[in-house]
């Protein structure tokens, strides 16, 4: 006699609810419904860039008349042909684009050997070790300016390239995202290197390193614009104009009474100050989401 498994009441009909649930939220709306959802929230986020832009193209002494919407008042390109003449802003983007870039490839070079170090290797301490440097980040950033201060400060290394970028190389987060991708690679890949001959330093320069370009990907671009973005470190550690950065040169003109009172002046040294991160997330935007998603076990 055969048997037949007994379904539930009503079973059958909440299995393709679940199923919709889990669809994404593209598919489970009408696809003109979506983009006008998509195209709304976009707009949330470019007004003001629109209005920045706007204020850029606008003359100054229409702006101190009156405020401009999303079109400008009067287009003038002035405001940022002047970008590179008050101040010294050309020094400024170079101490930036240096400090930002020397960051970038030191925090990955390191981040990846203490990634692979917690993933791969057994060493006594290794879990202690592992949880101080997650304990790392909640550690405000802010409460390690003094000690860090007086530490370059009295080595002579105030206003120095080495100030600018060598405390950021300590970057608990990178770590934490290097261990969790190797982590996830396949042993056998070491082991079958080591069969053949080759020692942990090949191993991981001729076969981990590659396998792990997407996180390293990532990292280099949370790093990137991290760096570019900081302020309050260059602040500190920098008191000479020649030594300052976009942020904190940006933050100079701004102290400048006649300066403050050019808002569409402010508004294009903003833009082009930012325009570097812009074009990052532009071209590597999908690095970019793949690197949020690193550590969620999404594939």
């Amino acid at each position: 006699m055969a048997t037949t498994s007994a379904t539930p009441p009503g079973a059958a009909l909440r299995a393709p609810a679940r199923a919709a649930e889990r669809q994404p939220l593209r598919r489970r709306l009408r696809p003109g419904l979506y983009h006008a959802v998509m195209l709304a929230a976009a707009f949330v986020w470019l007004a003001p860039v629109l209005w920045m832009l706007s204020m850029a193209l606008t003359p100054n002494d229409a702006l101190q008349r009156e405020t401009v919407g999303l079109v400008p008042a009067g287009l003038t390109w002035s405001n940022f042909v002047d970008v590179f003449r008050v101040g010294n802003m050309p020094r400024w983007f170079f101490n930036s684009f240096l400090v930002t870039t020397v960051t970038t490839v030191l925090t990955v070079l390191f981040c990846s050997m203490a990634g692979y170090a917690f993933a791969k290797i057994q060493f006594t301490g290794r879990a202690l070790l592992f949880a101080v440097v997650i304990a790392g980040l909640m550690v405000p950033k802010e409460a390690l300016f003094i000690p860090l201060f007086l530490t370059f400060s009295d080595a002579g290394q105030q206003n120095t390239y080495q100030a600018l970028f060598l405390p950021r190389i300590a970057f608990p987060l990178g770590v934490f995202i290097m261990t969790q991708f190797f982590a996830r690679v396949p042993s056998e890949y070491a082991e079958a290197a080591r069969i053949d001959g080759a020692g942990r330093w090949r191993t991981f320069w001729s076969i981990m390193l590659p396998l792990a370009r997407p996180a390293m990907a990532s990292l280099a671009i949370f790093t990137f614009v991290l760096t570019w973005n900081d302020y309050l470190w260059p602040l500190v550690i920098s008191t000479e104009r020649e030594m300052f950065t976009v942020t904190t040169g940006l933050a100079s003109l701004q102290s400048n009474f006649a300066a403050a009172t050019e808002v569409g002046s402010l508004m294009a040294r903003g833009l082009v100050g930012s325009l570097p991160l812009i074009v990052l997330f532009l071209l590597f935007q999908r690095q970019l989401i793949r690197g949020i998603t690193l550590g969620s076990g999404e594939k």
